[in-house]
């Protein structure tokens, strides 16, 4: 009787695991067809930008200052910390307020970053 309940539960438990597997196998071959672009402004510049002493960056090897409230996204277009980029430089679209202060950031993911600028590309199309 115990070794019927130990087959059947090893039988439930392997159907479990191939469906979690073949769950999991699912969506990481669909991800990719799932990547959209990002929608950056058409007045975002391209640049290089490496994190001073917040809130001082240097960008195109000039210093700069992000504005207050200043947002940078990383790759998976998600808020990164400025203190948290520190040491390294990265490619990135960015916009500037009125006052030239860095408003928003978008590290690139070389892919983008082997397209045009935004702002390139609506000066192309004029």
């Amino acid at each position: 009787m115990r070794s019927k309940s130990l087959s059947a539960r090893s039988a439930y438990l392997r159907a479990h695991l191939s469906m979690t597997l073949l769950a999991s196998l699912s969506i990481a071959l669909a991800s990719p067809a799932y990547a959209l672009e990002r929608p950056f402004p058409p007045n975002a510049k391209r640049g290089t930008l490496s994190m001073q002493a917040y809130p001082t960056i240097t960008m195109n090897g000039q210093e700069r200052r992000l504005s207050p409230g200043a947002t940078i996204r990383n790759t998976n277009n998600t808020i990164d910390m400025p203190a948290s980029l520190r040491g390294r430089e990265y490619v990135v679209n960015y916009t500037e307020g009125p006052g030239g202060q860095i408003e928003r950031v978008w590290i690139l993911k070389p892919e983008e970053a082997a397209k045009p600028a935004p702002n390139e590309s609506a000066a192309a199309r004029k």
